[in-house]
């Protein structure tokens, strides 16, 4: 498939998970992308494994983000495709919640995110797509979870409002929201194998397909939402959680 040839693609967090995923099929559909993340060892060895290129930058500081920019002008000038997946994850009950917490969430989720693409706008080709990594949970009410909920609807605001923003430019801004997928960033919490596996059947039987998600679903959609086959979506959130969310 080479339906992104000639485009070049920025992807954060793009070291493990949904954001490698999303670079590796960028590229297989002839993007050249671009990754970034915060461990210099993590994407070093991302970037060669799939043949892109990395760049260590913390998107939960502004200041990295401006380094990542200057970076990616210096470098290509322009890009077409602007993915911005890095986040975290922390969950606690209101009542038990810190401040650490919430500014690390709110900080990497949505200000990051924020900035990211406020950044980015000079450098987007017209016509160019713009992507963000929000989470059904955006639109769900699940205890212990309201940080990186809330975190995730700003993120939703912004991207409707940057698609009204941008629609002057042919630059398209959408949204996807998955749910429970394979990936690394609940092993960051520090639960068990047994735990994860207790939390693994917990969601399964509250997914009406009953399966967890595959990274590579959301890359796919990704690379979708980035290509002419979606030239007239844009403002779009699209919830891919087999149908968690209707329950």
């Amino acid at each position: 498939m080479d339906h992104l040839t000639g485009k070049i693609a920025l992807v954060t967090g793009g070291n493990s998970g949904i954001g490698y995923a999303a670079a590796r099929e960028l590229k297989q559909q002839g993007a050249q992308v671009i990754i970034t993340g915060r461990r210099k060892e993590a994407i070093d060895k991302a970037a060669a494994e799939l043949g892109v290129v990395g760049f260590v930058a913390d998107q939960g500081q502004v200041a990295a983000i401006e380094e990542l920019a200057a970076f990616v002008k210096d470098s290509y000038h322009k890009i077409d495709i602007l993915f911005i997946n890095a986040g975290v994850l922390e969950g606690e009950s209101i009542e038990q919640a810190t401040e650490k917490a919430f500014d690390n969430v709110i900080g990497v989720n949505f200000k990051g995110a924020y900035f990211t693409l406020s950044k980015f706008i000079p450098l987007l080709n017209d016509g160019g797509s713009v992507v963000f990594l929000s989470s059904n949970t955006a639109s769900m009410n699940g205890a212990n979870s309201s940080i990186y909920s809330s975190s995730k609807a700003a993120l939703n605001a912004v991207m409707r409002i940057a698609a009204v923003e941008l629609a002057p430019r042919k630059i398209r801004v959408n949204s996807v929201s998955p749910g429970p997928i394979q990936t690394e960033i609940l092993n960051k919490l520090g639960y068990s194998n047994e735990q994860l596996l207790q939390l693994n059947e917990w969601m399964i039987d509250r997914i009406p397909l009953k399966k967890i998600g595959k990274a590579e679903d959301v890359g796919k959609l990704v690379a979708y939402f980035s290509g002419d086959a979606a030239s007239f979506i844009t403002g779009a959130e699209l919830i891919m959680d087999g149908g968690m969310s209707l329950t």
